[in-house]
């Protein structure tokens, strides 16, 4: 009886303990940070209107009186109507001031396009705002007003100690209500919505609705870690899934538009794909992470540098690269012209170069291939529910394959393969098995069997 007592008084003190880590209220972190938070009109003007085919030749009409009362209405009304007219299409957004001149942070998709913004702040105070610089691949944006008078304005936290399942309380004008604050937890780190190249949101259930988008996501100290930019929603309202940009990733944006006006990304001229949990044991890795590099631009700063197709890169600036995806925006936050550091396991080895990093061009987007017909001539072979052909001219031309590409072609993948199960699709060129390079179907062949032979 004594042992139980014991248990059921020990039980009620952890609760208490936990139940007082609960915020009772966010007033005494939203108050003093309202005037930070600012809402965002922007008007665009656009040609609307016009009537397509006209000016109809009314005199081909029958020379009838019946139809003259129709003659006289379309006359005029191609009068009225036979030339487009300007209009003016407005949406909202939020923002929040990060200095005493006037710095706004939001997002682009708030400001893009847009042939005025006006912002207004927590005291109805209206001031139009000037862009100073977009980025588009982050959905960042940097706007300013000109204030007669310092304005309230709020710090950037460091959104890399969030953890999940921390508290944190988004601010912004959803669907034009201003000042409106919502609670919630980080409910995940790193999500990738396939909005952007550098995708890493915080995705968090505090409510978003349309019109937060460019507001400031807070942490309980204050600070900003999170700009709003998306939800997930079969509705158009907040079913607890909203995506923020993480702050150590927007600052430095920030930065750069804030003194250039524009970005400027490092590029190291690699093109790369993710290390599966196969790639990973047949090379030797004991976890599948890294970027597997598949090609190297001829005009890129890799060119030269020792850094080879088949390599995985496992670490930049001594960072690891825990998945393929991390390193472009690694990559794209190092400083232009930078040597940067960049690790790679080639046959069972770490080998470490140095890499001179260039500016990454706009123009450098890796397109999938996407075959629309067979080539007219390929010699085709079915290996573990793969048809591959050697590359040819044919198959070149047809598939836009570039020169430098050598391999075997993916011309098909039988449903319920292994090689389908393994995420290998028609229009795929295999360049290398277990680091060696592929010239024929039997190269390959002798490659499966080898590895079946080593894991005997």
């Amino acid at each position: 009886m004594r042992s139980l007592l014991f248990s059921v008084i020990a039980l009620g003190m952890t609760s208490i303990a936990h139940a007082a880590d609960v915020p009772t209220s966010f007033s005494s972190i939203v108050e003093p940070r309202m005037a930070a938070v600012v809402n965002i009109a922007t008007t665009q003007k656009v040609k609307v209107g016009g009537m397509q085919g006209m000016p109809f030749n009314f005199d081909a009409l029958p020379n009838d009186p019946q139809f003259a009362p129709f003659k006289d209405f379309m006359e005029q009304f191609q009068g009225q109507m036979g030339k487009p007219r300007e209009s003016e299409l407005t949406s909202l957004g939020s923002g929040f001031v990060i200095s005493p001149e006037g710095y706004i942070v939001t997002n682009n998709h708030v400001v893009a396009q847009a042939d005025e913004i006006l912002v207004t702040f927590h005291d109805e105070m209206k001031l139009k705002a000037k862009v100073i610089g977009t980025d588009a691949k982050t959905d960042l944006a940097l706007i300013k007003v000109e204030s007669k008078q310092p304005l309230t304005y709020v710090n950037f936290g460091d959104s890399d100690t969030l953890k999940v399942g921390d508290w944190v309380i988004a601010v912004g004008n959803p669907f034009g209500l201003g000042g409106s604050v919502s609670a919630g937890i980080v409910s995940a780190r790193g999500r990738n919505i396939n909005a952007g190249p550098f995708d890493d949101f915080i995705q968090t259930d505090a409510a978003i609705n349309r019109g937060n988008s460019g507001g400031p996501l807070f942490d309980m100290k204050g600070n900003v870690v999170g700009i709003s930019s998306a939800i997930f929603s079969p509705t158009g309202g907040s079913v607890g899934i909203g995506f923020c940009v993480p702050s150590t990733l927007a600052k430095p944006i920030i930065d750069q538009l804030k003194k250039n006006g524009r970005i400027h990304r490092g590029w190291l001229g690699v093109k790369i794909q993710e290390v599966t949990e196969e790639i990973a044991n047949s090379i030797g890795l004991t976890k599948p992470y890294g970027a597997l590099v598949l090609d190297i631009s001829p005009d890129g700063p890799a060119k030269g540098s020792g850094i080879q197709p088949g390599d995985v890169i496992i670490r930049f600036n001594d960072k690891e690269i825990t998945a393929m995806r991390s390193l472009p925006r690694m990559v794209a936050e190092a400083e232009v012209g930078a040597r940067s550091q960049v690790t790679v396991w080639r046959k069972g080895r770490e080998h470490d170069y140095t890499v001179k990093l260039g500016e990454l061009p706009e123009d450098k987007i890796t397109k999938a291939l996407q075959p629309s017909k067979k080539p007219p001539v390929t010699r085709e072979q079915v290996l573990h529910g793969m048809s591959l052909a050697p590359l040819n001219r044919d198959i070149r031309q047809t598939y836009r394959v570039p020169e430098k590409v050598n391999g075997l072609f993916v011309m098909d993948v039988e449903d319920g393969s292994d090689a389908q199960t393994r995420g290998l699709q028609p229009g795929d060129v295999l360049v290398e098995a277990n680091q060696e390079a592929l010239d024929s179907v039997a190269k390959l062949e002798a490659v499966f069997k080898s590895a079946k032979t080593a894991m005997c």
